[in-house]
């Protein structure tokens, strides 16, 4: 395949894994990149600049590909030192950032002076042209079926995807309820020229996250996620299980909460327990709609071939309803 995403990213195919926490490791990132896409390592993951820094060479050693690193910028009463983070990305060599949440400009000019390619992931069209007018290279606009947080606008990726196509001059990334190959062909159809997966790329054999996790994955259905944070004006999109339903229990209780009353299940040091003992109930799991599309733990390479021949039949089927 071949269009603006591919010679951006040089990439084979124009898919993307995206930065999740915790999840984002070499071992899934080399695996994407080795399969023709763009693996991601999540900066935040790690600890320390310095231990970025370090996981950033051991990708290196499992690929000679292209691949990124995820840096999510949010406002916080302690904020990591972004600017370090984005410091080991320039100075290890690394070509492509995926930058999420607040897109200082400073931190563009910076990157791109260095040049490194900066896709911006946004969840509303007026958001996408903002960073289009700061300088990214391409935007990654999440539907509302996505994992993490869809914003509070609620557009699913149907409109989402095609209104973004009407405006956005910058390659554009469809991001959010994307599974399969069918997916892939819709999100081209809509004007994208590239896709990103998150859940997805959980239920593969190289997602370093614990067998049971990915069981449940493929157990649930399209209707068991919750949204969490609606009350607190942040939407988040996580697994159903014994601790979304909780939060969602006491932000649904009168007067609603606070953020502290609820920092005890969400924390994300619990979470990433969680992903690591297959503890299915022990803290937040983050996923998409696209549970409801899981049917197997293939590797990347198997799940990408199966998603490119899957998405050419699925663009064929289209055009022969055309056929003279």
């Amino acid at each position: 395949m071949k269009n603006r995403i591919t010679e951006l990213l040089g990439i084979r195919y124009p898919i993307i894994q995206g930065g999740m926490q915790w999840v984002g490791r070499a071992e899934l990132a080399s695996a994407v990149s080795n399969a023709g896409g763009l693996g991601v390592l999540t900066g935040l993951t790690q600890p320390t600049p310095e231990a970025l820094a370090a996981e950033i060479a051991r990708c290196r050693s499992m690929t000679d590909k292209p691949f990124g690193v995820n840096l999510t910028i949010l406002p916080s009463a302690k904020p990591p030192p972004y600017e370090a983070y984005l410091d080991v990305v320039i100075n290890s060599g690394v070509k492509i950032l995926e930058t999420a949440g607040n897109n200082p400009r400073e931190f563009i000019l910076k990157a791109k002076a260095a040049g490194v390619k900066i896709i911006h992931k946004c969840t509303s069209v007026r958001h996408a042209l903002s960073a289009e007018r700061n300088g990214v290279d391409a935007v990654s606009i999440d539907g509302f079926e996505c994992a993490g947080h869809p914003g509070e606008d609620d557009v699913g990726g149907l409109v989402l995807f095609a209104a973004a196509a009407d405006q956005v001059k910058i390659p554009l990334v469809a991001s959010g309820g994307i599974a399969d190959g069918r997916g892939m062909a819709a999100a081209l159809a809509l004007g994208a020229e590239g896709i990103n997966m998150g859940t997805r790329f959980c239920a593969t054999q190289e997602a370093p996250i614990h067998e049971h996790i990915k069981q449940a994955l493929i157990h649930a259905g399209e209707r068991d996620t919750q949204l969490i944070f609606r009350t607190l004006n942040n939407t988040g999109r996580v697994l159903k299980n014994a601790i979304s339903s909780e939060v969602v229990a006491l932000e649904r209780q009168p007067g609603g909460c606070e953020f502290s009353d609820i920092h005890h299940l969400v924390a994300g040091a619990r979470g990433r327990a969680a992903l690591e003992s297959g503890e299915v109930d022990g803290g937040l799991v983050w996923a998409s709609q696209v549970v409801g599309l899981i049917h197997d733990i293939p590797t990347c390479a198997e799940l990408m071939a199966r998603m490119v021949a899957d998405c050419r039949v699925a663009l064929d089927r289209g055009r022969t309803m055309f056929a003279a």
